[in-house]
């Protein structure tokens, strides 16, 4: 038989799901895969129970339906202090997953090379290769995860097409300040390259630190995708509600993109969630204060055991040294943890370009008894994972 594509014979399956599977097997206490424990807001719940016996289960309009765009561009505009047209520059699509591979699509060629910064989310390599661009990655650099701007030009004198920036960042926390953001514009502008932005936590930022949305940085409106889903901000991840924000002659080619990746996001769904949309800014401020609670108590417990790990400014996502285990491989070790203490974990190597092995990714999306759990577990981490202090190779 004809080989199969060369495009995706490198490709794994995912390490976080299969941290998820590896949890599961060994009863572990999930802390890998990034989704909540808890119940989304009773509104959601209460309009979903009435969709179940409404007109609402066949295809809405491709791009999203129009009473939830139309709910979606009020509150992002809003919130990104631009006005967008529901009907030009909206297209909702199957979660963020689809709208970054949508906007990579949309956007480059084959050859054309993307900026990533590293530590990334796992698909966002995947999406390069899948267009058929290349990766050039930038390191940032621990524990504050900044870049240099000498390495970051260096990449943009490569011409890429576009830059992939995530912010809040996922895995390591980071919120881009809005110096840093005025870097990559600048950038971005004088080597005439787009930016897609993944900012699916951009409700989720610790004080005092906030998030600029880098559409509404000058000049680059005309240049940004704006990628986002309501997974995270509604704790409904399994409901893969997301969109892309663009000028229009970009979102009218997402439209078609989109339209056959996946024809359209579930109709019901779109309509359920429409409350959550008109929801206050008192809802936005309670959100920041529940995630404020649970990574004060998740890190202040991690503190307590003399567990080295980074301090997340947004997201909901620390990342644990294991330096002192002493093993060549993060995944062996976040195998033996799921096995021996029963919490699990996502090895930080595969969220890097560089060939680290000494992190590990918590999430703290979880309520606080499961939390505690987790505490009381990794109480006995080193007796079950004895320490060996040698150097990670």
């Amino acid at each position: 038989m004809q080989n199969l594509s060369e495009r995706t014979m490198g490709f794994t399956d995912s390490v976080i799901r299969r941290m998820t599977r590896i949890s599961s097997q060994y009863g572990a206490v999930n802390l890998s895969q990034g989704f909540p424990d808890f119940e989304p807001p009773k509104a959601i719940l209460d309009r979903l129970a009435q969709v179940a016996h409404e007109d609402f289960h066949q295809y809405s309009i491709t791009w999203g339906a129009q009473n939830f765009r139309e709910a979606l561009a009020e509150k992002q505009s809003r919130f990104m202090g631009h006005s967008i047209d529901p009907d030009r520059e909206i297209v909702v699509t199957c979660g963020s997953t689809e709208a970054m591979m949508a906007a990579m699509m949309t956007v480059a060629n084959p050859g054309d090379k993307v900026i990533v910064f590293s530590p990334f989310y796992e698909n966002y390599g995947a999406d390069t290769i899948l267009s058929g661009a290349q990766p050039i990655y930038v390191p940032l650099q621990p524990p504050t995860f900044c870049f240099d701007p000498e390495v970051l030009e260096d990449a943009f004198r490569q011409r890429p097409k576009a830059l992939i920036l995530c912010n809040p960042s996922n895995p390591c926390g980071k919120v881009f300040t809005r110096e840093e953001l005025e870097i990559i514009a600048d950038l971005a502008r004088r080597y005439d390259a787009y930016v897609i932005t993944d900012e699916v936590y951009e409700h989720i930022v610790y004080a005092p630190h906030q998030h600029t949305y880098f559409a509404s940085l000058p000049g680059m409106w005309e240049r940004t995708i704006s990628c986002s889903s309501l997974s995270k901000t509604y704790s409904i991840t399994g409901w893969r509600l997301g969109y892309t924000i663009a000028p229009e002659e970009i979102s009218e080619r997402i439209k078609k993109v989109h339209d056959f990746l996946t024809v359209g996001a579930a109709a019901p769904l779109q309509e359920a969630v429409i409350p959550a949309l008109h929801f206050g800014q008192d809802y936005y401020d309670g959100l920041q204060a529940q995630y404020t609670r649970k990574r004060d108590l998740f890190l202040t417990g991690l503190d307590d055991l003399h567990l080295a790990h980074t301090n997340p400014e947004g997201a909901y996502y620390v990342l644990l040294d294991i330096s002192e285990f002493g093993f060549d491989s993060d995944l062996a070790f976040c195998e033996a943890l799921a096995r021996e203490v029963g919490v699990g974990a996502v090895p930080g190597s595969s969220f890097f370009r560089e060939p680290v092995n000494h992190l590990i990714r918590f999430h703290f999306a979880k309520k606080e008894e499961t939390l505690l759990q987790a505490l009381n577990r990794l109480e006995g981490l080193r007796a079950k994972i004895p320490p060996r202090r040698h150097t990670i190779v």
